[in-house]
């Protein structure tokens, strides 16, 4: 057991030359505003130029193991001038001690630390560095001393260890973005509370234009070289009908640019945050980081500003997240894509298309930030500039030939083991899913999503950009909405019909939707589910189905939709509502757990982002996601794009399984006919998934 009194221990590993000493030094600066802090160099305590292994070792056990303990450590400085030890020395307990030198965070060590920062840098860049520090002395021994680390590293594996990557010589501001990167980690988050709050300081500003912007030609001029974008789209706003409720009246752009921008993905238990050069590594559950990040803050917005989010993460919760909220994991395929993936944008731009406006937000310390100044000025150029036909008109893109998953046999088999589920009284409702799948060379993920947002316009449309995928979605479905102030609504949408171009015909298809037993038998079960994920959170009593199985209509199909608002109690965890609620239950069935379950071995494989929810999580304590559905992946393999649709449908004791085939095509029509392609036959169709 760790002893009260004992310091927190911080690691500063890395190969000779990538800049731990500097970083070390810079960072102890930095923390003695508010904390004692000790350094101690491992080169005082090797043996020679050929110590690394020895000199490890004896840094544990002299020096790590001591301050572990809560008691200094007495060691002997090595003379590199006699060859032999010299001088006793004295590393006094202080509330925070760095561990600085290869070998810091050797394997050996690695148990009695609370923290470990790599320091990467490139070979060449190494060498340069370590001769200008310590000049020709050093130069005869480089490759002597770079053999050992090389043996060293061979057989461990400290950089995949380490809470904090840095990338050594990547600019002044590193020891700074460091800082805040240890603030993060839950070992050190109590300690250093003082600079957590520091951050706290942050104010939005917001600037409005009064002016009506192209906003794919906005998106592209602000956000096209992006390595990590996010457009949250009210791609039917301009209908005017869909402004009236709320859900179609902002659009919303930001990326992990700027001086606060970061990154975002989660792996596996880990999720991994980057800040330019700094990269953090979080080993917890994806929630538990979520509520930890997510509207601290409570940042105020101005007067007439009225879309929730001020700031803060935009992305996507893949439905493998699953294994958080009761369910299980999936056997993850190689290049799977992240389990989450968010950039927080400290600088974004909102389009309020009902009042024609546009706000430009960022994220300020009040003291001169040239990087927001120059930004803001590129924003009002972009914005007051006239929006030409392209980017707006698609471009050509390849003609994807698609192939499905589950041949149609494959899938009416499924359908009817789910119902044999359901007979036995393990499940209600089995929303079953399959996936179409197509390589093609060169997919721009811009100019795929621009068709998809003309041909299927949609209220929550979104594309998001990060390096190596994107994802294309034209998602009609509210998962979950939660107020600053704390309302909560969901909208799950059960039932589909396509449209028709006649138009009695395309009535009576929206008549056959609202009478069809099924349909609402489907909407209701779906409905009470979430009744039920919202209560656990809820003020009793103001749990309420304002709306239930009312039909909206869209370009491509009718949809079912019902509203269920609630509201949260007071000091309830926000990110413990999502995730009672998560993944949707319009996307599981019900009960959700065991249908889950069920899920697993029906279709085989991981659904990835598609079924899980995309959106923003505001600073303010707003969040509004959608489910991910009617969404294109597009993934960068060996030079091409893998792209991937995933479709399904809610499975009850009295479906017929030729009509949840036809309504698996019906679904993937929008964002098959936005690409020009078909839905694939069964000739060309891949052998079903072994359950």
């Amino acid at each position: 057991m760790v002893p009260p009194d004992a310091p927190l221990l911080i690691a500063v590993d890395g190969r000779s030359g990538a800049g731990k000493t500097t970083l070390a030094l810079e960072l102890a600066a930095l923390l003695r505003e508010h904390h004692s802090v000790s350094v101690f160099h491992l080169e005082d305590i090797y043996p020679g130029w050929d110590g690394l292994a020895a000199g490890t070792a004896r840094y544990v056990d002299r020096v790590l193991l001591p301050l572990r303990a809560g008691r200094p450590a007495l060691w002997n400085a090595w003379d590199w001038i006699e060859g032999r030890d010299g001088p006793d020395r004295t590393t006094a307990v202080a509330e925070i001690v760095l561990l600085e030198g290869v070998g810091a965070a050797a394997a050996a060590a690695r148990g009695h630390l609370d923290a470990v920062l790599w320091v990467e840098a490139d070979a060449a860049v190494r060498h340069r560095s370590a001769l200008r520090r310590d000049g020709d002395s050093y130069a005869p021994f480089w490759q002597r001393w770079a053999d050992q680390e090389a043996s060293w590293l061979a057989g461990d594996d400290p950089r995949g260890a380490a809470d904090v990557v840095v990338q050594g010589h990547a600019g002044a501001s590193s020891p700074h973005a460091v800082l805040l990167a240890l603030t993060a980690l839950p070992s050190c988050a109590a300690l250093l509370a003082p600079e957590r709050a520091a951050r706290r300081g942050l104010t939005v500003d917001c600037e409005r234009l009064n002016v009506s912007p192209d906003p794919a030609a906005l998106y592209a001029t602000l956000y096209g070289e992006s390595p990590a974008a996010v457009w949250l789209d009210s791609s039917d706003a301009a209908l005017a009908h869909r402004l009236t409720d709320g859900r179609s009246r902002f659009s919303i752009m930001g990326d992990d640019g700027g001086s606060y921008g970061q990154q975002a993905l989660h792996r596996d238990g880990v999720t991994e945050i980057t800040a330019k050069a700094v990269t953090t590594r979080i080993r917890e559950p994806f929630f538990r980081w979520l509520d930890d990040v997510w509207g601290r803050r409570a940042v105020r917005l101005p007067e007439g500003f009225d879309c929730g989010f001020g700031l803060g993460w935009l992305g996507y919760l893949g439905y493998e997240l699953k294994r958080e909220t009761g369910g299980r994991s999936s056997p993850a395929p190689d290049q799977a894509l992240p389990d989450a993936a968010l950039v927080f944008a400290g600088r974004a731009v909102v389009v309020d298309h009902a009042q024609g406006a546009v706000f430009l937000l960022t994220l300020t310390d009040g003291r001169q930030d040239p990087e927001r100044e120059e930004w803001l000025a590129k924003a009002r150029e972009a914005v007051r500039a006239p929006g030409g036909p392209p980017p707006s008109s698609p471009l050509p893109l390849p003609l994807p030939r698609f192939t499905a998953r589950d041949t149609r046999g494959g899938y009416l088999a499924k359908v009817r083991r789910a119902q044999a589920e359901i007979a036995e009284g393990n499940t209600y409702e089995v929303c079953l899913t399959t996936s179409l799948s197509a390589d093609v060379e060169r997919f721009d993920p811009l100019q795929a999503y621009l068709r998809l947002r003309t041909t299927s316009p949609a209220p929550f449309a979104h594309l998001l950009r990060f390096p190596g995928f994107a994802v294309a979605s034209t998602s009609p479905e509210r998962f979950l909405r939660v107020t600053a102030d704390g309302a909560l609504r969901a909208e799950p949408i059960k039932g589909t019909r396509r449209r028709a171009a006649d138009p009695r015909e395309d009535a009576g298809l929206r008549e056959d939707l609202r009478t069809s037993p099924k349909d609402l038998a489907e909407n209701i079960m779906i409905v009470d589910l979430l009744r039920n994920d919202l209560s656990h959170h809820a003020i009793p009593g103001s749990v309420t189905v304002s709306r239930l199985c009312d039909i909206e209509t869209y370009a491509t199909v009718h949809q079912m939709v019902s509203t269920i608002d609630a509201r949260l109690r007071p000091g309830r965890a926000r990110a413990a509502v999502l995730a009672s609620a998560f993944p949707a239950g319009s996307m599981t069935g019900a009960p959700k757990i065991s249908t889950m379950a069920i899920l697993d071995g029906l279709e085989g494989l991981p659904r990835g982002p598609y079924s899980g929810a995309a959106g923003y999580f505001s600073l303010t304590g707003a969040s509004d996601l959608a489910v991910v559905i009617r969404t294109l992946v597009l993934q960068e393999c060996d030079g091409a794009t893998r792209l991937t649709l995933g479709v399904g449908g809610a499975i009850t004791a009295d479906s017929d399984p030729e009509d949840e085939w036809d309504e698996v095509r019906t679904k993937a029509r929008g964002v098959l006919s936005a690409l020009g392609a078909e839905f694939p036959h069964d000739r060309t169709s891949a052998p079903a998934a072994r359950a």
